[in-house]
């Protein structure tokens, strides 16, 4: 299980470990007893964990907090809330035999195969109106990534139910917000405008409403943004799937000409006359309401190799590996190997990755985004290091 962002784990770490925030909360807020429906975003290859992610192994597929792949992560700790036959998940036709091998509980029929990439606003207008062919406009959905890291499921199921009561009295989407600790550039910022309701503050686990939404502000405004005492956007929405194609209808401009052609079931036609965008991007920034429900659940977004030494468990020295790996003199480092034992001796903050073939060393700062090293290497290379398998 991860730590919570902030707290040392694994060997050495200390046994009192503090409750979620929503565990310790004085202020009663209503949990919806309604079925859930979840839509998870499962595509991509996920190039900045190469090498260890390629075509045959993409990053849903990888198991780089706890034992299992992200996307088994993220289906398990739904349940018993949302079972596997009301999850959907969204992925690309590269990697979808991949992802079909370890979705073994959910059927066959609710893994959405994107023919082209779609981005996440147009694959989650399709989840939610699958949603409502198979349970009607006021079925309730969670959508939500598939590479998140969470050290609480229990407070996260209790976040959702208490989103989706939230959503059903508002008819309003809720978005989950995460204390942030640090100026982030790469996450998106929820901007809150005070309180939804007086008796539920939200320090203390109310409601907000949200004031503005940024998504991957530039440092300064990550910085302001942090000093400000906005929030951390989770990854997680949550709306009644009739609301959700609604907000998509009224404020996404790039997926709006299709959605006739989705409601009629003509998903080509969909497909041809869209453009991509994010759900941030293309809807969350412009909706004139959404509201927040902050979550304390030891949330952390599993981005890029540098977040592994949040979401990971640590030594007492900081340092988190996969395999056989021997730390003497050594500090703030990650490791994955699986092709022998690695020996780190007297370095800090290095991330090594040795694969059958291949081996990747760099500091963890210079990892946080690959994109110049990849366009550098040789294309067997980029796409499948080594012949791992």
């Amino acid at each position: 299980m991860p730590a919570p962002p902030g707290s040392k784990s694994g060997a050495g770490a200390t046994a009192d470990v503090a409750l979620p925030m929503s565990a310790r909360s004085g202020v009663a807020l209503e949990e919806s007893g309604a079925p859930l429906w979840a839509i998870v975003f499962a595509g991509g290859i996920g190039s900045r964990f190469w090498p260890l992610a390629s075509p045959e192994r993409p990053k849903p597929l990888l198991a780089l907090v706890t034992g299992q792949p992200l996307l088994a992560d993220t289906i398990g700790r739904l349940q018993p809330d949302i079972p596997p036959d009301r999850v959907l998940v969204l992925t690309s036709r590269d990697i979808a035999p991949a992802i079909r091998s370890i979705v073994t509980g959910v059927p066959e029929q609710n893994i959405l195969v994107e023919p082209r990439p779609l981005g996440t606003a147009a694959a989650l207008a399709w989840g939610a109106q699958e949603v409502i062919r198979r349970a009607g406009p006021d079925a309730l959905c969670v959508a939500m990534h598939a590479d998140l890291a969470v050290g609480f499921p229990d407070a996260l199921r209790l976040t959702l139910r208490r989103a989706a009561a939230l959503t059903q009295r508002e008819q309003a989407l809720v978005a989950v917000g995460i204390r942030a600790t640090r100026a982030e550039p790469a996450f998106g910022w929820l901007h809150l405008d005070g309180a939804l309701d007086a008796a539920a503050p939200v320090a203390a686990g109310g409601a907000a409403i949200v004031r503005q939404f940024v998504e991957k502000p530039s440092e300064t405004d990550a910085v302001q943004a942090l000093a400000a005492g906005a929030y951390w956007h989770g990854g997680i929405v949550v709306a009644a799937a009739g609301e959700l194609l609604r907000a998509l209808d009224a404020h996404c401009v790039e997926i709006r000409p299709g959605l006739d052609a989705l409601r009629d079931g003509n998903l080509p036609t969909f497909v041809g006359m869209i453009r991509a965008t994010s759900i941030e991007r293309g809807l969350l920034e412009r909706l004139p309401r959404l509201l927040a429900l902050p979550g304390d659940f030891g949330w952390d977004d599993v981005g890029t190799w540098a977040s592994l030494r949040r979401a990971r468990e640590l030594d007492d020295d900081g340092n988190g590996a996969h395999g056989p790996v021997h730390f003497v003199d050594s500090e703030s480092n990650i490791v994955h190997t699986e092709r022998g034992t690695v020996v780190l001796y007297g370095t800090h903050r290095m991330l090594v990755v040795a694969l059958p073939g291949l081996t990747f060393v760099t500091p963890l700062d210079r990892a946080t985004d690959l994109k110049p090293l990849l366009d550098a290497l040789p294309g067997s290379l980029r796409i499948n290091p080594g012949g791992a398998k």
